[in-house]
């Protein structure tokens, strides 16, 4: 996943659960600066993965923003979802066999003996 496509993922899934959420914070809940929040946040509106909807509290002055996600949004956040899940699955098994073989490693060293010399045990 590049960092591109890591930034939408999280701005998505911190969209569908908190489309009431500002800019900033946004920004503070996926960890990116409140200038590239507004980058990746406009991306994905002009992609129509994201629109907006304004709230009048006044008669006067817009006050609230709401972030919605798309049908398009949401399919794009599933893809990206199935993406990184498969991918932490291919980590967590390179991991796995990694570790099989460290520990087999490990218990040949535990059923090797020392050798020992004029000054007591010593590596071989």
């Amino acid at each position: 996943m590049t960092p591109e496509e890591q930034a939408s993922f999280r701005l998505l899934r911190a969209l569908q659960q908190h489309p009431e959420y500002s800019q900033r914070e946004l920004a503070q809940a996926v960890g990116l600066s409140l200038g590239r929040t507004n980058y990746v946040l406009r991306a994905l509106i002009e992609k129509g993965w994201v629109k907006i909807d304004r709230f009048m509290q006044s008669t006067e002055k817009v006050n609230k923003t709401a972030y919605i996600l798309t049908p398009a949004g949401l399919h794009h956040r599933l893809m990206l979802t199935r993406n990184y899940i498969n991918r932490k699955k291919q980590e967590y098994a390179a991991l796995e066999s990694e570790l099989a073989a460290l520990l087999a490693e490990e218990g040949e060293g535990a059923r090797s003996k020392p050798v020992t010399g004029f000054g007591g045990p010593t590596q071989q």
